[in-house]
């Protein structure tokens, strides 16, 4: 019997003459005299080798984005509404917030989690431009031309990663929009990373997770696959600008470190990361935080600079073959795809989250790469499966974190379901195990992708659905938004805080989904993990080898200490301390 999640499942192209050899190579043993013992493992061996096969075909480069998409003009109202919920949101930051990092819209304050810099300001750049806001961008880019980089504003110490993503992501994607009008943001950019460099402790290949700035020394013993391999694309771009290339050497040592230890399972490393040595901590999988955005970037980084190491391409296409060998699984009921965790010991976790929820964004555009459809119906099947945490709750708005029954097991990974969990889970297909909304993007980032990609109209209504959504349970009455407790009660309060990424991401994707799709075309920028659109030349014409790599099998010692590792990118800004005036 196939396996639930073998290739043939998910749209495995027309056998080739070389698939048909072997079938029939299967067929000689199945006629030979083999001991039945040694059957019983062929067909398991045989659904690998074709989706492996399937997976590895033609490495030529080809259009991301469907050639004559239009907006139909019913859906392209929202497009307006969209741009009118970020002007409102952004109208009360500047009023309560302005220069601060985010505003708290309920009760009138603010809150410096990202150092004090500003961070919505430098966040929303690109997206006024997208926009064409283009009063807000001239007052937010004379803002950015006065930070101070070298020093914080806080006493907190400083994210390479967070700081990366947002502040030298955000600049150097609004002087690119701009049309390379304010070299001030390359400068900005620079005297940031300039800083952030202090990370690298000698030859180090992995970076330290923080700085602290007043002391120029690295912070924080342990780190995360996301944090230290997801720099490529804002540095080699600062590289670029600044015709200095060390700042794209680090990032790519760090990313290439990661991809070239020891793995739990092939291309997929552990998520936590020793910056001292290089080497992995632990042994959990996952597609969510913690691994999310280096996972995310193995695909986006050869598609800004196709000079690359063919290592992340290769890298990226084994990490997808695995995940669909091995984490892909359908729940029961529903037959919806989710991608599971794989925890240090070797065992599926049947758990998804609102931020792996990027994984079906970014596998439509590595499948279309590499023109792989079974990259691509694997990558739509995840998206329905995320979109189904959004249309299945009382507010049309997903949950944080859910688990799911599939039939490989039980509840396994998720806390043990209440008997409201065992219903909402017979009826929906998961439950939630964390009911908050964060202002989180992913789900609609890879909405956006899949329209962009199909031109199905499908993904439209769902954008419109969000958008609703989003102004009846999200606004506050001073026109702010907010997150939410529980997106399952409607009558649940909101969160006081507008994140950065609100601005950045959230309503960007919005809008692009039905904005005019000759816009910001996905064969034209690459976004960043931040959705920061980056100018891209034409694709090149191939990506990677077309092989699968083979790292050393990397488990957890049975001397080994779980490590609990610090997850920044997963802390909501509410979580942190207030630092709230009015």
């Amino acid at each position: 019997m196939w396996h639930a999640h073998a290739g043939l499942r998910f749209g495995q192209p027309p056998w080739s003459s070389f698939e048909m050899a072997y079938l029939s190579s299967y067929k000689l043993l199945l006629l030979a005299q083999v001991p039945m013992q040694a059957t019983m493992y062929i067909p398991t061996f045989l659904s690998f080798f074709l989706l492996s096969l399937s997976l590895c075909q033609s490495g030529s480069a080809y259009l991301v984005q469907k050639p004559g998409l239009t907006v139909p003009s019913s859906d392209a109202q929202y497009k307006e509404q969209v741009k009118t919920m970020f002007r409102d949101s952004y109208a009360v930051y500047q009023k309560y917030a302005f220069g601060h990092d985010e505003v708290a819209p309920i009760s009138g304050g603010f809150y410096d989690p990202r150092n004090g810099w500003g961070a919505t300001i430098v966040d929303a750049l690109s997206t006024m431009k997208v926009m064409g806001l283009d009063d807000l961008f001239t007052e937010g880019v004379k803002f950015a031309s006065k930070i101070d980089f070298s020093k914080s504003p806080t006493s907190n110490n400083v994210s390479v990663f967070e700081s990366s993503i947002r502040y030298i992501g955000g600049l150097l994607s609004a002087y690119e929009l701009s049309g390379f009008a304010y070299p001030v943001l390359v400068e900005k950019s620079k005297q940031l990373a300039d800083k952030l460099v202090y990370a690298w402790v000698g030859n180090n290949d992995v970076p330290y997770g923080f700085v602290d700035f007043s002391t120029n020394s690295p912070q924080q013993q342990v780190t995360n696959v996301a944090e230290a391999g997801s720099l490529t694309l804002e540095w080699a771009t600062l590289s670029k600008y600044t015709k200095d290339d060390k700042y794209r050497k680090l990032a790519e040592k760090s990313a290439l470190r990661i991809a070239r230890n020891s793995l739990p399972l092939p291309g997929l490393p552990a998520q936590g990361l020793d910056p001292a040595t290089g080497n992995p901590l632990g042994a959990y999988v996952t597609w969510g935080g913690g691994t999310d955005s280096y996972l995310e970037y193995l695909i986006k980084y050869p598609r800004l600079n196709s000079s690359v190491d063919a290592t992340f391409v290769d890298s990226w296409r084994t990490a997808v073959t695995s995940s669909i060998n091995t984490l892909m699984k359908k729940s029961i009921p529903g037959n919806h795809a989710y991608l599971a965790d794989f925890d240090d010991y070797r065992n599926i976790k049947h758990i998804g989250s609102h931020l792996a929820c990027f994984h079906g964004g970014n596998w439509l555009l590595g499948g279309k790469l590499l023109n792989n459809q079974t990259i691509v119906n694997a990558a739509l099947d995840l998206v329905d499966a995320c979109w189904n945490t959004y249309s299945s709750t009382a507010t049309g708005i997903g949950p944080e974190q859910f688990a799911f029954v599939s039939s490989d097991g039980s509840y396994t990974g998720g806390p043990s379901p209440s008997a409201a969990d065992t219903a909402f889970n017979k009826a929906k297909g998961f439950y939630i195990t964390a009911s908050d909304y964060y202002l989180r993007p992913e789900v609609l980032e890879s909405n956006f992708y899949a329209w962009r990609v199909t031109g199905d109209t499908k993904y439209l209504s769902r954008a419109a659905d969000a958008t609703k959504s989003f102004q009846m349970y999200l606004r506050d009455p001073s026109g702010g938004y907010g997150g939410f407790i529980d997106v399952n009660n409607q009558k649940a309060a909101r969160i006081d805080d507008t994140t950065s990424f609100w601005f950045a991401e959230v309503l960007k994707y919005l809008y692009l989904t039905f904005d005019d799709p000759s816009r910001f075309s996905l064969d034209n920028y690459v976004f960043n993990t931040e959705a920061h659109p980056l100018m891209v030349s034409a694709a090149p014409n191939t990506f990677g080898t077309g092989k699968l790599l083979k790292n050393p099998v990397h488990v957890l010692d049975a001397g080994s200490k779980l490590v609990a590792l610090p997850r920044p990118s997963q802390i909501p800004a509410a979580l942190f301390p207030p630092s709230i005036r009015k």
